[in-house]
């Protein structure tokens, strides 16, 4: 059990060949905190809707995407400034109206496999 951390190594273990396989499939705990955070920001279901509603259509502004989802243009402004810091999103100015698109190819794909399933 060579991957086990000395803290963990007197712990007992049934399959402890698997157990290093399974601490190498975890990987960098650096790498799962990206994961994981990526995750919480498709969490929340107002966040989800938004990045499904750009994911299908391309860039939308933020009263657009608030009649779509349902949401109040202020809500929208939110999320869509929480998913912007993240890179997940970008707007491009047109004048005086901003249209939000996702940059983030990662959030794409698991974009693409949330709507898999309506194809």
């Amino acid at each position: 059990m060579h991957l086990v951390p000395a803290e963990r190594a007197g712990r007992r273990t049934i399959d402890g060949h698997r157990v290093c396989d399974a601490i190498a499939a975890i990987g960098e705990p650096g790498h799962v905190r990206a994961w994981a955070d990526r995750f919480a920001l498709l969490a929340d279901p107002g966040r989800l809707a938004l990045l499904l509603a750009l994911h299908r259509t391309g860039p939308l502004a933020v009263s657009d995407l608030a009649v779509a989802t349902g949401m109040r243009d202020p809500a929208v402004s939110q999320a869509l400034r929480l998913l912007r810091a993240a890179g997940v999103v970008a707007g491009e100015k047109e004048g005086r109206v901003v249209r939000y698109r996702v940059i983030d190819p990662l959030a794409a794909d698991l974009l693409k496999h949330c709507t898999a399933e309506t194809d």
